[in-house]
């Protein structure tokens, strides 16, 4: 998991906290991502640290240290972009691992998708809408390949949105580790985001999509988002409270490793 940064956009309510220990629901983002990573049967969770570790870290000890969740700084967050973040959870992404954003919130549902019809190399989970902005990561996908991942994309070319999950099985964990060590040693890697690496890939036929428009799930960046969160909060516990009394299929297997990361 990646969950390094600050979340600037949030201010002033990541003065002195990382975004994801921002609460919704009555509990900090990370936890809800936590909970759902665990109630669907992924074990052995690494979360990217940086800005606020301490607290980060003692949350992590407290509530999660037995079910096998623990952290990494990364002492360079404020310099580079999430592509460093990843590359210093590289060695970390030994066999079948999820990568995941630690700003994004979604319904097991959404893990479940993933985990059931992922191709058997690099998978990004996108969902579609009407229209699309500049922030948004977009992607160009067809069929289940995906052809391009990217903010800067022409709009006339975009058919959907990555949500920040993404699953490398088989040969995907070290075709995506051999691209981010050609990626970081390049001119301007501080400045790139992982995604980037993920577009080179997809443009050579390594990556492929699975589609949950139509189920719960956000992206939390600016102070508008949190409504949104708030409404896929209430999916969640919704549905973990079900998962709970077995009122839903098992919890998934062979989820292997989660790196959750935010830069």
């Amino acid at each position: 998991m990646l969950s390094a940064g600050q979340g600037k956009r949030l201010l002033p309510l990541t003065q002195s906290l990382p975004k994801c220990l921002v609460e919704i629901g009555g509990r900090a983002i990370l936890e809800w991502q936590l909970e759902v990573l665990c109630c669907c049967g992924v074990n052995d969770i690494v979360v990217v640290t940086g800005f606020q570790h301490e607290k980060v870290a003692d949350l992590v000890n407290k509530k999660y240290a037995a079910a096998g969740v623990r952290t990494l700084l990364n002492r360079d967050y404020q310099k580079y972009d999430n592509l460093f973040s990843c590359w210093k959870a590289s060695g970390e992404m030994e066999g079948d691992f999820i990568l995941l954003n630690g700003d994004t919130l979604f319904e097991p549902k959404v893990l479940k998708r993933l985990l059931s019809n992922a191709g058997d190399r690099i998978t990004l989970t996108v969902s579609t809408k009407k229209r699309y902005d500049s922030d948004d990561m977009k992607v160009q996908f067809h069929g289940t390949r995906l052809k391009r991942v990217g903010k800067d994309l022409p709009l006339d070319s975009v058919n959907g949105e990555s949500i920040g999950l993404s699953l490398f099985r088989g040969e995907g964990p070290s075709l995506f580790t051999n691209a981010l060590r050609q990626a970081v040693e390049r001119p301007g890697a501080e400045r790139r985001w992982y995604l980037s690496v993920i577009d080179e890939l997809a443009q050579k036929g390594f990556v492929s999509v699975v589609d949950i428009t139509g189920l719960a799930w956000c992206e939390i960046d600016f102070p508008r988002d949190l409504k949104s969160a708030e409404q896929v909060v209430s999916v969640i516990k919704r549905e973990l409270l079900s998962m709970r009394y077995g009122q839903q299929s098992g919890a998934a297997e062979g989820c292997g490793k989660t790196m959750a990361m935010r830069r």
